[in-house]
């Protein structure tokens, strides 16, 4: 199972390796599938309940209930509940990079790629079906922030390499002209996180319900500020500056005095 620390940079120009998928395939028709289709089982239900109940909450006993299997049968896949909790982790942050981040990048290049990746972000956050309580990546970011470990490491590792992509991603659209040259891309990205956080926490803790509606607020104005000034800016804003030129040209023309007869 990949996580961002073993997947290269995402660019314009990734895709799916077919032969990745059709591995896959081969892989369902070896003998020992039905171990990995079982470890896959364990994997949804877990990524679920650590949803719900946080990384720390997820617990051997009560997995084993969940999937009608005894301690020791599950112990034979994981170990132990480190490396189940791990593998949770892995689990949640491929599934971000699948339905997040890959889709985003096949997006045309600059602004209509991180506009992608919004949405993509949100959907994944409000499916009640993957994560019923919420994102497991963020919960686990408050539970293990002053909790020095291999679980930490791994979390704040997949987290840098998201700001990273959207840093990226930004400076892709500096690069089309769709964002003005001098933009702070680390910025950005550190605005674009922080409003998503601060949507999942105004969501579910505070349960309000115009958080949606902040958050795209803030982000659009999170874009307007990095367009103005761009060579390839809304032909909007353009209109907009030159009806503000004409303006200041006209109220120039009235300050004039009259020329003496």
């Amino acid at each position: 199972m990949t996580g961002w620390t073993q997947m290269k940079p995402l660019n314009s120009d990734d895709s799916q390796d077919p032969s990745q998928e059709t591995a896959k395939e081969t892989m369902a028709d070896r003998p020992g599938d039905r171990a990995l289709q079982t470890r896959a089982l364990i994997l949804d239900t877990a990524l679920k309940i650590a949803s719900r109940d946080g990384i720390e909450g997820l617990t051997i006993g009560e997995l084993a209930k969940a999937v009608g299997m005894s301690k020791s049968g599950l112990f034979a896949h994981f170990g132990g509940k480190d490396q189940l909790q791990l593998a949770v982790l892995e689990l949640a942050t491929q599934t971000f990079i699948d339905v997040v981040m890959r889709p985003a990048f096949k997006e045309p290049r600059g602004e209509p790629r991180l506009g992608a990746m919004l949405n993509n972000w949100l959907n994944h956050l409000n499916d009640a079906d993957v994560l019923p309580g919420g994102s497991v990546l963020i919960a686990a970011s408050i539970e293990l922030d002053d909790r020095p470990g291999a679980l930490r490491d791994f979390v704040q590792k997949s987290q840098k390499d998201l700001i990273s992509n959207i840093e990226k991603a930004a400076r892709i659209a500096v690069d089309e002209g769709h964002f003005r040259k001098d933009l702070d891309v680390e910025q950005f990205a550190w605005s674009m996180y922080s409003f998503v956080l601060g949507y999942h926490h105004f969501k579910r803790m505070l349960e309000d319900p115009k958080a949606e509606v902040h958050l795209r607020r803030s982000f659009k104005g999170l874009i307007e500020v990095a367009r103005t000034g761009a060579k390839n800016e809304p032909a909007k804003s353009a209109t907009a500056a030159t009806a503000k030129k004409k303006k200041g040209a006209h109220e120039a023309t009235l300050k004039t005095p009259p020329k003496k007869k």
